[in-house]
């Protein structure tokens, strides 16, 4: 096993392993090299989390996808027929794209590009920023060999963003959002080339070039960040946020409740988190001084899909909903409090971390992040496949609810009282005193 190879599969859990295997799978099965590529090079090389799996493949990726579908427990979220690129949710929430090596040509900013097949060197050569232009090969032949074109090694170890090439902010322009996203995710510097041509796109406006779509994508992503507050104000600061409402741009800008939220999701970053469960806590808590004239601008400006906005809009309802169960009198274990929460949604959840104005609810919250749920991660998982009946049957439910008790509602033993030695004098004065 190569060095990469080895740092790759020490920097991914246990569901994201699987996911490479699955892929790597698929594609020797249809006989096609494949790559990681993008972000998750960028973060495993930097020592990073690896949030979100980029393949890349030497011919037909939408064969190799549509065979990865047909696995129990994988997702398909959306596919790109233009690009032959597939969005993909394996077990676990790991996500997943899937996408033909490429090159992108664009006729003027902004504009639909014309794609063509290309190699593994025009791929990376054509993308954004040298740190994302970083490939590992999967493929039997050439396992674990690293292709670095653009020497993004070289500026991840100096902590530093420089773009590939002199025309990356005209041909898309949204990458001029992800370049502060990346600067504050990362606490990267921008590179001196690399700052004017980002300057020289603010002159010409370029970010007004950016397509409804990409712009609600690239939202999307922001809504990921663990320092979203940070990525806000930067934008802020750079005029870019006007781009998603012009009224973010003054004093409805909500940034004590933007840190207020950030705070709640670092909470329950280990719980319940699940690919998008950001988005509806990040858009409300976004919006939440705008008026309704201005909400419905905001949603327009981005053609956001109404799935997106039902989510949205409904969650302070159904937080309100989970907040009775939560309260309920009839929560008397903690096993009862650990059954209510493992199957509340995240979204609900950091809401009414935010929001709720019961103790109790705060208190449950914080007692199965902090203290249950940590105790029913550490049980093995030889014990739940020893679960009596199929999960969903009314005996499995008996045997699970059993086992939980079992851990959390036993209470531990009471320490011994240590023994006190009684001074020679005080029992002399006692004898005195009788």
């Amino acid at each position: 096993m190569s060095d990469y190879m080895f740092m790759l599969e020490s920097h991914l859990s246990a569901d994201q392993n699987r996911a490479v295997e699955q892929v790597q799978a698929a594609a020797g099965a249809a006989g096609l090299n494949l790559f990681l590529t993008g972000g998750a090079m960028r973060d495993m090389l930097g020592g990073f989390q690896i949030r979100d799996l980029d393949f890349s493949v030497e011919g037909n990726a939408l064969k190799v996808a549509h065979a990865l579908g047909e696995n129990p427990g994988v997702r398909t979220v959306s596919v790109d027929e233009y690009r032959r690129t597939t969005e993909l949710v394996f077990p676990g929430g790991v996500t997943a794209q899937v996408g033909r090596l490429r090159c992108e040509h664009y006729p003027k900013a902004g504009a639909k590009p014309q794609v063509s097949p290309a190699t593994i060197r025009e791929d990376l050569l054509g993308r954004d920023f040298t740190v994302n232009a970083m490939a590992l090969s999967l493929s039997r032949a050439s396992r674990g060999l690293l292709l670095d074109p653009a020497n993004g090694l070289a500026d991840l170890e100096r902590h530093e963003l420089r773009s590939t090439h002199s025309s990356v902010f005209y041909d898309d322009p949204v990458r001029m959002l992800r370049l502060v996203r990346l600067r504050v995710r990362l606490n990267f510097s921008v590179e001196e080339k690399t700052r004017n041509q980002y300057d020289s796109a603010c002159a010409q406006h370029f970010e007004t070039r950016i397509s409804p779509h990409s712009l609600f994508q690239e939202l999307k992503q922001i809504a990921e960040e663990q320092a979203v507050s940070e990525v806000v104000r930067a934008l802020a600061e750079d005029g870019l946020l006007s781009l998603f409402s012009p009224a973010l741009a003054g004093p409805k800008l909500n940034q004590a409740s933007l840190a207020k939220m950030e705070k709640a999701e670092r909470m329950l970053d280990s719980a319940n988190s699940l690919d998008g469960a950001r988005l509806g806590p990040f858009l409300l808590t976004l919006t939440a001084k705008l008026s309704p004239k201005e909400k419905s601008a905001f949603i327009k400006a981005m053609e956001i899909p109404r799935s997106e906005t039902e989510r949205w809009r409904t969650l302070e309802a159904r937080s309100r909903k989970l907040e009775q169960g939560i309260k309920s009198p009839r929560l008397r274990k903690p096993s009862q409090v650990y059954e209510v929460l493992s199957d509340a949604p995240h979204d609900e959840m950091v809401y009414l971390l935010c929001n709720s104005a019961q103790r109790i609810v705060q208190e449950r919250i914080r007692n199965y992040v902090q203290k249950y749920l940590p105790v029913m991660q550490e049980v093995p998982q030889s014990e739940w496949d020893a679960l009596e009946g199929r999960p969903g049957t009314p005996k499995y439910v008996k045997s699970r609810h059993a086992l939980v008790a079992a851990r959390l509602d036993v209470r531990p033993p009471k320490p011994p009282e240590p023994d006190v030695e009684i001074p020679v004098e005080a029992v002399a004065r006692g004898r005195a005193r009788v």
